[in-house]
């Protein structure tokens, strides 16, 4: 692997300064996947169930926004080194890389380790303790799922290669922080790449499974209109901006729906639009801003040069001025078949096969395809929700899950890179 510039020295701490919680007060979980094997995965998680649900909740009580992720970094650190492990901190003082086993095979395991500029509304009594920041998407999970898998297989007696681990930050931001751990080296030598995502939509014990597209790419647009201005009642001398603007809000769209095969997912939906004050006056600037989202790769690289001929077509006889600011994002995740069918194998070695569901394209972003850009991989959905209530969704203040969702991740994320290992 790669080196990368270590940013802290996690030798001399003491991983239990760092967690408040008491993994002997809080009550143990179901371990839905119990008594499956290896025995050595058993044994080490009904020895650690506590202590995996305390590393959650001080991680739920401890977000930290996109590149501010330094304790969380710290703790994970700290928490692997202290299983024999090496870490090394990421080239921008985030994130950790790490490795357990040996030989010349390897598979990467990742997880995502920022949380949302959100208030948490929960009333949990672990919930956030830092105003404005919360894990309101589930990455205090994932987090807590790759570190309890690493440290279990540091545990195993034998490991048939090597298991990579990337604790990445940054994957709210675009183009996301998946760019910086593969400059760092994260990817190389690797041959496989896996992930999980939580999904309140899916019932605990059941993992969401897809081959192609689970995600889409996301753009950002943003359109700024500039005209002379002018008084309503003499339109026809001046240009029309409020009018140009609605021309593009539904043009832009509508032209896109006939360019675009549909069946790529391609959505183009406005968040945003400004323009004036008075009722009688046409203004001198405006500006609208949306997402441009596609399933499909090869229709995401043509977006771009497509959507500004789209926009000039729109505007040019309109003759107000325009600026056309097209933000590329992140690439969709495309699961490749036979990662997805090892990815699978490992579900029903887990947990059984009853564990495996279908799951459907979604229409979010998420920068786990930057990955997939280099290596063949599979991403997979979390069940989260417990069964019955309300289904909390993700990105809300009230979003909250089923902590035996912790005990399944780890069980997946073990048996998919045992079974990649061995495939």
């Amino acid at each position: 692997m790669t080196v990368l510039d270590s940013r802290m020295d996690t030798s001399g701490d003491d991983p239990d300064v760092l967690i408040t919680d008491s993994a002997a007060s809080i009550p143990l979980v179901e371990d839905i996947g119990a008594g499956r094997g290896p025995s050595w995965l058993d044994g080490w998680l009904s020895g650690s169930i506590g202590d995996i649900v305390a590393w959650y909740r001080h991680l739920h009580a401890h977000p930290e926004l996109s590149r501010q992720e330094f304790q969380t970094t710290q703790l994970i650190a700290t928490m692997l080194h202290s299983a024999g492990l090496q870490p090394v901190i990421g080239p921008t003082g985030t994130g950790v890389i790490c490795e357990v086993g040996s030989g010349d095979r390897c598979v990467a395991l990742r997880a995502d380790i920022d949380a949302l500029p959100l208030t948490e509304a929960t009333g949990l009594p672990h919930a956030s303790t830092v105003d404005g920041v919360a894990h309101s998407c589930g990455h205090d999970a994932h987090t807590t799922i790759l570190l309890a898998a690493s440290m279990a297989l540091a545990a195993a007696p034998e490991l048939p290669g090597r298991v990579r681990l990337i604790f990445q930050p940054a994957e709210e931001t675009m183009p996301g922080g998946a760019l910086d751990m593969i400059e760092a080296g994260a990817l190389n030598g690797v041959e496989r790449i896996y992930g999980l995502h939580c999904d309140p939509r899916v019932e605990v014990g059941r993992i969401g499974t897809r081959v192609g597209a689970i995600t889409s790419a996301t753009d950002l647009l943003e359109l700024r209109l500039t005209s002379p201005g002018g008084h309503t009642s003499r339109p026809h001398l001046t240009a029309d901006l409020v009018h140009a603007l609605g021309t593009v809000i539904t043009g832009l769209p509508n032209l896109l729906s006939r360019r675009v095969d549909p069946r790529s997912g391609t959505v183009l939906v406005w968040g945003a639009v400004h323009a004036g004050e008075a009722p009688n006056a046409v203004p001198e600037e405006g500006v609208l801003r949306g997402t441009l989202r596609t399933g499909d790769h090869e229709i995401w690289e043509a977006l771009e040069p497509l959507v500004a001929g789209l926009v000039q077509s729109l505007l040019t006889p309109l003759g107000v001025g325009y600026e056309l600011h097209h933000r590329r994002g992140v690439p969709p995740v495309v699961n490749d078949g036979e990662s997805t069918a090892i990815m699978r194998a490992g579900i029903e070695s887990a947990l059984g096969a009853d564990a495996v569901a279908g799951t459907k394209q979604s229409s979010g972003g998420e920068d786990f395809g930057w990955y997939l850009e280099h290596v063949p991989g599979s991403f997979a959905r979390l069940g989260v929700w417990p069964g019955d209530g309300v289904m909390r969704d993700l990105h809300q203040p009230t979003f909250q899950l089923d902590e035996r969702a912790l005990l399944t991740g780890i069980r997946v994320m073990v048996h998919t890179a045992l079974t990649a290992l061995a495939s």
